[in-house]
């Protein structure tokens, strides 16, 4: 362990002066409340940038105020937050970009500008962190008034991280902090809170060309029965866990490699209370009713107080834990978690927010001023509206136009290689912002909105989220047809047979961001059949087939079916993310042929660019390579989705849909979503 570890647990012992409960006395009860922040994605401000507006959905700033309310509440308090903050919004591209052309950070980053107006306790290591680079997160962490913990990942060679030596952890793998508390009678005691946290191991695979050859990454629970211990022993009297890592499987709880092992992790003894994020939900929630031992009515699992505060700022995680001091040694005897959001949505009525903490908007008034320029440059022009209101149930302009920049662009980088140029170029690309997670009052935002005519670089930002870069994957036409098989998923089997109302999205177990729209080739999706493959892409049908007349049409005509089709090689951009994720089939290391030095905006951009330059415009009009199967049944079906309930929706669907589509007016979704039937008949 480093010596900011070592220091602290040094000076660990009870304060002088403060009153220590003894056995002769009746019990000392303890109420203390910890706040969590989580998966805040460089969204400081309560502004979208690229509709130009505030947004009272998103934002420290709106999250700030809903912080001092919980803590005027409460005689104790504690305030975390769970990773994944410097990255995500066009301040976070803005700040990044400076860094990137100078290498420096030229101030304080505006996260920290913020959060150090508020007073955390303690800071975890999300995956995000790591998307610029191993030095931008050391200068940007330096500058937080808080120390930063992380537990399960490691420097493979010496000084990969400041001067962190081979073997060793980046961070403090957990800290353990004097809080002074006040008990139900008013008598100060002093407790020994141990604070350890956890990111997904798959960072290696996710920032490959940042992290190769410098760090290790370690298993989540492997690394909690490895510290967890060791903090016991040390004198923590609770320890309060911070998994960047989402809620996970209660049937495989020893995977030691797990992304999301929130769930495995309450069976760790010696864990109190469990801060968690990473997935973008909000725990406790009915989302949750179906998880093995989960109490949403109390935010537990498995008996662990627990919670997970959305994403963007959208709500503060709280957990309430009541102490009590019995046989020499602090115990959690109750809990009670809940996420508060900014925005509630009555039955009735607008939906209410929070005010914006005008601190925090002082804090980063330069860097929001830089960012409205920032996005504001100019890079080309549409001939058409790319909204992504329709993404998951036709093709779609926002994703079309990110496919046609990703085969430009391989195309390019390919046609000198002797063994990829003659092969054909297919994209993988997902619609990123098609409704978050249908979980909050603030996904009915997260769609593409770029209307027809001038386009500048917040647009590129709108249509590409990430700061990916572009890999290229050689696969057969054999794993193209699993790879959608997987991203079909995206969808519930419909019952033919039934008018009961069916959903046609499956919201529940598979993230919008991996439904891949494979372009260049043309296929079906038959959604009356049962699903090959779940979200994680394991085989749960072997025999399910949904992706029918899948189809490769080449340069002379010549089209490609079935067993040709099968055996053809083709090559797929995509992003380091997908390609190197092990996921889907034809994804991981052994199938990478190309990394690209662009990211995919970076390649967007630039293809929006050239397009309008040559042609005055770009066209990114749908090409309707996928589509549904009709559904041939004598019975009349009730098939919903949802998308936004805007003007501007209703106008984009009645203008460009492809199956017949009618919205219910007689029904809006708990968080302000639109409810249409879908014509899978006709």
């Amino acid at each position: 362990m480093n010596k900011h570890a070592l220091l602290i647990l040094i000076s660990a012992g009870f304060i002088i002066g403060c009153n220590t409960p003894n056995n002769n006395q009746t019990a000392v009860e303890v109420e203390l409340r910890v706040l969590e922040t989580s998966d805040l994605h460089a969204n400081i401000m309560d502004y979208n940038y690229y509709r130009g507006q505030t947004d009272d959905t998103i934002g420290l700033a709106r999250t700030a105020t809903l912080i001092h309310e919980a803590r005027a509440e409460v005689k104790n308090s504690v305030l975390v937050d769970n990773g994944d903050l410097l990255q995500g919004s066009p301040m976070g591209d803005y700040i990044a970009d400076n860094y990137y052309a100078t290498n420096q950070l030229a101030d304080t980053h505006p996260a920290y500008k913020a959060m150090n107006t508020l007073n955390y306790d303690v800071g975890n290591i999300g995956n995000h962190e790591f998307n610029y680079g191993l030095h931008f997160l050391d200068l940007a962490t330096q500058k937080a008034n808080f120390p930063y913990i992380s537990a399960n990942v490691y420097c493979e060679v010496d000084d990969c991280f400041r001067n962190v030596k081979a073997n060793q952890p980046l961070f403090d793998p957990y800290i353990i902090k004097q809080q002074n508390v006040l008990d139900k009678n008013g008598q100060q005691h002093t407790i020994k809170i141990g604070y350890i946290g956890f990111v997904p191991p798959q960072i290696k695979i996710w920032d490959k060309q940042n992290l190769e050859g410098k760090v290790i990454a370690r298993g989540i629970v492997e690394s909690a029965n490895r510290y967890v211990p060791e903090m016991k022993a040390a004198g923590a009297d609770i320890i309060i866990a911070i998994p960047h890592s989402g809620i996970g499987s209660s049937e495989n709880p020893s995977d030691m490699s797990a992304e999301n092992a929130t769930w495995a992790l309450t069976t760790v003894e010696g864990i109190d209370a469990i801060m968690f994020g990473h997935s973008h939900s909000v725990f406790p929630s009915a989302q949750f009713a179906g998880v093995a031992n989960v109490d949403i009515d109390k935010g537990t699992i498995n008996g662990v107080a627990a919670v997970m505060p959305g994403r963007w700022g959208d709500n503060l995680g709280v957990i309430d834990l009541t102490l009590s001091y019995q046989s020499d040694m602090w115990k959690v005897v109750d809990s009670q978690s809940q996420a508060r959001p900014i925005t509630t949505r009555g039955s009735e009525g607008p939906a209410q927010a929070v005010k914006a903490d005008a601190h925090i908007h002082q804090a980063v008034k330069s860097e929001h001023l830089g960012t409205l320029d920032y996005v504001s440059a100019p890079i080309g022009h549409s001939s058409t509206d790319m909204y992504s209101f329709l993404s998951l149930v036709q093709d779609d302009p926002t994703v079309q136009i990110v496919s046609n920049a990703q085969i430009a662009a391989l195309k390019t980088a390919a046609a000198n290689i002797d063994y990829l140029k003659n092969l054909p170029v297919l994209s993988a690309a997902a619609p990123f912002k098609s409704g978050g997670r249908h979980s909050t009052p603030a996904d009915t935002f997260s769609y593409v909105e770029v209307p027809e005519g001038k386009l500048m670089y917040k647009n590129a930002a709108d249509l590409y989220l990430y700061p990916n870069t572009m890999v290229a994957v050689k696969v057969t036409g054999a794993q193209v047809k699993d790879w959608l098989e997987c991203s079909a998923n995206q969808f519930n089997q419909i019952d033919p047979t039934s008018t009961a109302a069916q959903s046609l999205i499956n919201w529940d177990t598979h993230r919008t961001y991996n439904f891949d729209v494979i372009d260049g080739v043309k296929y079906k999706i038959d959604v009356t059949q049962p699903t090959k493959f779940d979200g994680d892409c394991a085989v749960v049908n072997a025999d399910a087939n949904r992706i029918v007349d899948l189809s490769y049409t080449d340069a002379d005509g010549v089209v490609f079916t079935r067993d040709e089709l099968a055996a053809k090689e083709f090559i797929i951009a995509t992003n380091n993310f997908r390609a190197f994720g092990s996921k889907f089939a034809g994804t991981g290391a052994d199938f990478v042929v190309m990394e690209l030095p662009d990211t995919n905006r970076e390649a967007l951009a630039r293809y929006i660019a050239d397009e309008s330059e040559a042609n005055g415009k770009v066209d990114p009009s749908a090409d309707n390579n996928w589509e549904f199967v009709t559904i041939d049944t004598q019975t009349k079906l009730d098939i919903r989705f949802e998308t936004q309930n805007s003007a501007t929706a209703d106008k984009f669907v009645e203008d460009y849909q492809v199956r017949p589509m009618t919205k219910r007016t007689d029904l809006i979704d708990e968080f302000g979503f639109a409810i249409y039937n879908i014509d899978l008949q006709q």
